[in-house]
């Protein structure tokens, strides 16, 4: 991408026609002197919002009833004169004037089949791209691009549908699908989900082949890529505080960076998520949250929601200002630099789909982001050979083509890490030589952990609950036992307030490393997702450590609340730490509020020997070690986010 800005705004204008004077108020020297407050580098304006009105006269919608002239014009002209990059948004899967005025082109969920639309409840309706309204909406977007010629074109409220509308039901009939299989509309929704990406590609590239286009679906999907083939830029949406998680970011820019060399951390200035008039969150979080962006290699988007009259809101540009005046400072070491990982975790959404996969993702992600490991989260077309280690967790049985590609990798010395029925074939047979026997499922649940190695509370019995697999040992190292409980919880037998204690009459394996394949016997990473135990973590964590064999890119001292991210940037290093306390305000919101600095932070990182070591931005050198291939030092402090740059 050409002009990859680092300092982004997502403005949302979505406007009821039922407010009066619509943009009244908008005025070109406030608009540019509140975006130059925010430090804004980037800002997206409306064309059409969800309510289904434009923002600009228009041949072929309905311009806002209360709008006197062309705001999308004026906003874009503005934004030109400061050198402001303004994308042009238009809602795509909502808008409630045409979902009012055309109920054949609503989307129908496959259980509402034949039941009118509910127009009860306040909210928006989703539209179906398998009716006439893809033609209108294809049409809205030449305007656009005949009348503005936009730098991109942002289409929001996207994905494959799951539709049984009267034109779906009938095209699938036609085509030899059942609309009463579930599998045969999402089939039908992939291919029409498909046709609505190319019409789009081929409306804007016909008017200028520059100009980029994004498709906004919340969520990038590991494994789709035919779902971001038109994409240039990839724009991860993740709020923290609406629900998302301080944890989620991490995770999915671990696998955007495999797919685009840009991608942006799209947060928002509320206190909890989009449709906030009036909400802020500390200014310290927003700190941190585009700090994160930068150390996880991406640029840095933040949502705000414009008011009605057309004034952008002092307060807000104060508090993105706070946030993006320290980002402009840090650009010079962000622009450009690559994300170095050590260990690639094989995603179970590709296979399990998001809402399953995503569990076992989720206990692996922050597994790996507490022990602050450089890691990606990759599908199969990816390279292995790129990471020293792979993570396959718990849900992936082999064919033949994970099969040849594993052996390849382990034939040029990768190191793999198996868990639940991960490895085995479809006859329950082990692909790979894991020195075990797998024998099947547990039929008890939960069972206990014994650990062979030291840990926090010392070699004792721990609760599992996660799914256990029974394995014997042929000829590899047992690192871990287990022990099941006198009996499963029923009506006729049960003990204590939640389950049996463990019976030492049986010792079993748990978890075995043989050579560089190491195998832990539960559905590990479901469980820690599910649980958090501290004991899931330091088994994985010792089984990770072992087979990696201080063979770790970086190590510092920076604890499991911390970031730790190492990027390639020309000839130089950056290395980000981040540290933020977080604590959950109201029923579940995860704010950021105030700053526990760390002090004197140790850091080593493998690399050739350098001839400094640089604060930066601050441009202090800081004194280095250098012996057996690592560079070593201390940062004096950590305050939110410090990046150290190895020259």
């Amino acid at each position: 991408m050409k002009d990859f800005r680092l300092r982004q705004v997502h403005l949302d204008f979505h406007t009821s026609p039922l407010i009066p004077d619509v943009g009244a108020k908008f005025d070109k020297k406030e608009w540019q002197e509140t975006l130059k407050l925010g430090h804004v580098d980037s800002i997206t304006v409306f064309s059409k919002c969800h309510h289904g009105y434009s923002y600009h006269p228009t041949k072929v919608n309905t311009m806002n009833p209360t709008l006197k002239f062309d705001l999308l014009k004026a906003q874009l002209e503005a934004c030109e004169e400061i050198g402001v990059r303004a994308p042009v948004y238009i809602s795509a899967g909502f808008d409630e004037k045409d979902a009012v005025e055309h109920h054949d082109w609503l989307r129908v969920d496959p259980s509402n089949i034949g039941k009118a639309p509910d127009f009860s409840q306040p909210g928006y309706h989703l539209m179906c791209f398998n009716t006439a309204y893809l033609d209108k909406l294809i049409a809205e977007i030449e305007e656009v691009m005949v009348n503005y010629n936009p730098c991109e074109i942002f289409l929001d409220i996207v994905g494959e549908p799951m539709c049984c509308c009267e034109k779906c039901c009938s095209d699938m009939t036609a085509s030899g699908l059942d609309y009463n299989n579930i599998e045969d509309v999402a089939v039908f929704g992939r291919k029409v989900y498909r046709n609505y990406l190319d019409r789009v590609e081929e409306a804007v590239h016909k008017h200028n082949p520059e100009t980029i286009i994004f498709q906004n679906s919340g969520h990038v999907s590991k494994g789709r890529r035919d779902l971001i083939d038109t994409i240039d830029c990839l724009e991860l949406e993740s709020l923290p505080t609406g629900g998302w998680g301080y944890d989620h970011f991490p995770m999915s820019a671990a696998y955007a960076r495999t797919q685009r060399d840009c991608f942006l951390g799209m947060t928002g200035k509320f206190h909890q998520t989009w449709g906030e008039f009036g909400g802020f969150k500390h200014t310290n979080a927003l700190r941190y949250e585009t700090a994160l962006s930068l150390a996880e290699g991406g640029g840095c988007s933040i949502g705000d929601q414009m008011h009605p009259e057309g004034l952008l809101n002092k307060s807000t540009y104060g508090l993105i200002g706070k946030a993006y005046a320290e980002v402009e400072a840090k650009e010079p070491w962000c622009k450009g630099a690559k994300y170095i990982a050590d260990i690639a975790v094989l995603a179970a959404e590709c296979i399990k789909g998001r809402d399953e996969g995503g569990w076992y993702d989720a206990g692996a992600n922050r597994i790996l982001l507490e022990t602050n490991r450089l890691y990606n989260f990759i599908d199969l077309d990816e390279d292995f050979t790129n990471y020293k280690m792979l993570i396959l967790p718990d849900v992936w049985i082999f064919d033949e083509k994970l099969k040849s590609k594993i052996d390849d990798y382990l034939a040029n010395g990768g190191k793999l890490l198996l868990s639940g029925v991960s490895g085995l074939d479809n006859n329950n047979e082990f692909c790979v030589d894991t020195g075990i026997k797998f024998i099947g499922e547990n039929e008890y649940r939960p069972t206990y952990f014994i650990p062979e190695f030291d840990t926090v509370n010392g070699k004792t019995e721990y609760l599992m609950r996660a799914v256990n697999y029974r394995f014997d040992n042929v000829d590899a190292e047992i690192v871990a036992n287990g022990q099941n409980p006198y009996f499963n919880r029923t009506a006729e037998h049960f003990c204590s307030h939640q389950h049996a204690p463990n019976d030492r009459s049986l010792t079993y394996p748990t978890a075995a490393i043989k050579g560089n394949i190491a195998y832990i016997g539960w559905d590990i990473f479901r469980g820690y997702a599910e649980t958090g135990d501290f004991h899931i973590k330091e088994l994985v964590a010792y089984v990770i450590k072992r087979l990696m064999d201080g063979e770790f890119t970086i190590e510092s001292t920076v604890p499991d609340k911390g970031i730790v991210t190492l990027l390639q940037q020309n000839g130089r290093k950056i290395v980000h730490l981040l540290y933020a306390h977080t604590t959950v305000r109201g029923q579940n919101t995860e704010v950021i509020e105030d700053i526990v600095p760390l002090y004197n932070v140790d850091v080593s990182v493998k690399c050739d020997k350098p001839e400094k070591v640089i604060l930066v931005p601050q441009n202090e050198e800081i004194d280095f070690t250098y012996a057996d291939g690592k560079t070593s030092f201390t940062v004096p402090k950590v305050e939110i986010h410090q990046m150290v740059s190895i020259e």
